[in-house]
């Protein structure tokens, strides 16, 4: 047998951008599970903060999932853990772009597989067959898990 200094290691840099997952992003199914306190959401949320992963939540979700209110104290706690990005005028564009080329209205989920794609992010989502469309209207493909 050889040492250790004998073997031989990939590093990271090596893989295939497409394979290097760097962050999470947040879709409405991650944030409405939590918001019902779904045990198994809640268990990977404290995961990634415990590992130092700051999940993304785009504004246009947190739009679509409030309704304001003590009723929902559950997300209220889930987004102080997480980066919601703002949508600027830049990524804006991008994203109606991106809507176009898929030829999808629904400017939500665009947002959130723009913003995924950038930052190479696994998605945390119930709606895995509309996000990977929209990517695969760009040639790429996009890492989605339910909550």
């Amino acid at each position: 047998m050889g040492s250790r200094s004998d073997r031989t290691v990939q590093p990271q840099q090596a893989w295939p951008p497409a394979q290097r997952l760097m962050g999470v992003t947040y879709d409405a199914g991650a944030l409405i599970a939590a918001d019902r306190g779904q045990r198994r959401m809640w268990a990977r949320h404290e995961a990634l903060l415990a590992n130092r992963v700051v999940p993304t939540v785009p504004a246009s979700v947190v739009a679509q999932t409030w309704r304001g209110g003590g009723r929902q104290a559950l997300l209220s706690n889930l987004l102080v853990g997480c980066d919601v990005e703002a949508l600027d005028d830049d990524q804006a564009r991008r994203v109606g772009s991106l809507a176009a080329k898929a030829a999808t209205t629904d400017i939500v989920d665009a947002s959130v597989v723009e913003g995924a794609m950038r930052r190479v992010d696994l998605v945390i989502s119930s709606d895995r067959s509309d996000l990977q469309a929209i990517a695969a209207a760009t040639g790429r493909s996009l890492d989605v898990e339910g909550p």
